[in-house]
């Protein structure tokens, strides 16, 4: 089985060239499930009704959350309307909409996602420590599926790199998202656990992090907030990784770095 995961898609340009290029990806690349952290997809903070069709009429079949999953008030309508195919940090409150581990049918496969919002720089009071949580869950055990993945969505990479060692061996695939920029450290761990620092973004590649490099110079020359725009043209950086998977463990993990002119 094959899995074709998009990095944290970026605002406008994002969603444009993530329907632009996804479909030919996933044909190219022989995927059998498509997957992308959605968290960024309205206008780089949270998600509407409106981008998050888009990117299902583009072919999305699963999309995993962050620390701005909820950041729009449409999003826990999002939840209830669409619950096939969106998952949110799982140690999140339990009061949270949605659920951060679900399995999904695509393409007459199982995929088990687990969706985890990293503990340092994210200033969540209630947020549970994400290897705690991690910790309940394997003590109860994951359910067979022909691939478990986990979007550990973290701002420091020592967490992340701590959080694939931790599941080395207990599930298919560590994946960091967050950061927007791509680490060169995809690998299979010794274990058969795929893993990734940071899958990077579908956004503007003459940026920062996908919003207006002046306005976010602006902020670190003076000192003083403020508010980012993303211009809504240019050219995108896509990242993503495919991952190969047999018999639940992965065989093999491909960063895709592909540009498209929005």
């Amino acid at each position: 089985m094959k899995v074709l995961f998009f990095g944290d898609i970026v605002g406008k340009p994002g969603r444009k060239a993530f329907a632009a290029i996804a479909p030919k990806l996933r044909a190219e690349l022989h995927a059998d499930v498509v997957m992308a952290n959605v968290e960024n997809i309205a206008h780089g903070k949270g998600m509407t009704k409106s981008t998050l069709r888009e990117l299902i009429d583009a072919g999305l079949d699963i999309g995993t959350g962050g620390n701005h999953t909820f950041s729009k008030p449409e999003a826990l309508e999002l939840f209830a309307a669409e619950p096939n195919i969106l998952t949110r940090p799982v140690n999140f409150p339990d009061i949270a909409a949605g659920s951060g581990q679900k399995m999904f049918e695509v393409s007459q496969k199982k995929v088990y996602v687990l969706n985890l919002l990293g503990d340092y720089g994210m200033h969540f009071e209630q947020l549970v420590n994400p290897f705690t949580v991690m910790e309940q869950i394997m003590k109860k055990g994951l359910p067979e599926a022909d691939a478990v993945i986990v979007d550990f969505h973290g701002e420091t990479t020592s967490e992340k790199v701590a959080m694939g060692w931790y599941l080395d061996g207990k599930v298919g695939a560590v994946l960091g998202t967050h950061t927007h920029v791509p680490t060169a450290d995809a690998r299979i761990l010794p274990k058969s656990t795929a893993y990734i620092t940071d899958i990077g973004m579908v956004g503007l590649r003459d940026s920062s992090l996908g919003v207006d490099k002046d306005l976010a110079l602006q902020r670190f020359l003076t000192g003083q907030k403020v508010a980012f725009e993303i211009p809504d043209h240019g050219l995108v950086a896509v990242n993503a990784v495919l991952l190969t998977f047999a018999g639940g463990r992965a065989t093999a993990i491909e960063q895709i770095y592909r540009e498209v002119t929005i």
